[in-house]
């Protein structure tokens, strides 16, 4: 399968994208590894990718069509992929579009997790991240250490990142709004939308989008 996932920061897609990926046996495909993977290689698209990025600018399109078109076209990818992340605009999607016809292949699903927005604010800005190891991860109310403010695994001090305060985090949903959920309504004229809850627990979200992908409902 050949699938795009989406939905607003918060609603779990880099947990679902890895998840879908292994039980479908397909290649997750993510700007962000795509990023870090062409810049640690030092290609010429990483090189060009880092410039930007140490300007403090966003990646021009093409940069990252570029990275993409190069990353499914690799023997893994022959039999499907799941894309997390692009496209993130309309323009990225008709190039892609363009890009997958050029192949003489199409997209299968365009899966749309779906999370209320006071929920998607309640999720990241409750996180709180170890100062000691960034990957011990704990939640003011799905997850509290058993001593606020204290790492249960290494006692090291638990902080709020900049980025996960509720002022960004609804900055970063109105860019979404704005920048990508127009890409919905474009894969929806063309019948392609998957819409899901992204509520509940991650196995039962998991256990929905592989139902709904199946019947394609």
């Amino acid at each position: 399968m050949r699938i795009v996932l989406v939905g607003p920061p918060g609603a779990g897609k880099g947990t679902q994208a890895t998840r879908l990926a292994e039980k479908l046996r397909i290649p997750h495909i993510s700007t962000g590894d795509l990023f870090r993977a062409n810049i640690s290689r030092q290609t010429e698209l990483g090189k060009l990718a880092k410039s930007y990025i140490d300007a403090g600018n966003l990646v021009p399109d093409e940069v990252t069509i570029a990275m993409a078109k190069d990353r499914m076209s690799q023997p893994d990818a022959e039999n499907g992929f799941l894309l997390d992340g692009f496209p993130r605009n309309v323009s990225q999607a008709e190039a892609l579009d363009e890009l997958l016809k050029s192949e003489g292949i199409k997209l299968d699903a365009v899966l749309d997790l779906e999370a209320p927005e006071d929920e998607v604010v309640k999720r990241i800005a409750g996180r709180r991240v170890c100062r000691k190891d960034s990957s011990h991860v704990f939640h003011v109310t799905y997850s509290p250490p058993k001593q606020e403010g204290v790492c249960d695994l290494c006692g090291g001090e638990l902080y709020q990142r900049n980025d996960d305060s509720e002022e960004t985090v609804r900055t970063r949903l109105e860019v979404y709004h704005t920048q990508t959920e127009p890409i919905i309504d474009y894969y929806r004229a063309q019948g392609l939308v998957v819409t899901i809850s992204a509520m509940g627990p991650v196995d039962e979200v998991t256990s929905r989008a592989l139902e709904a992908l199946k019947s394609g409902q």
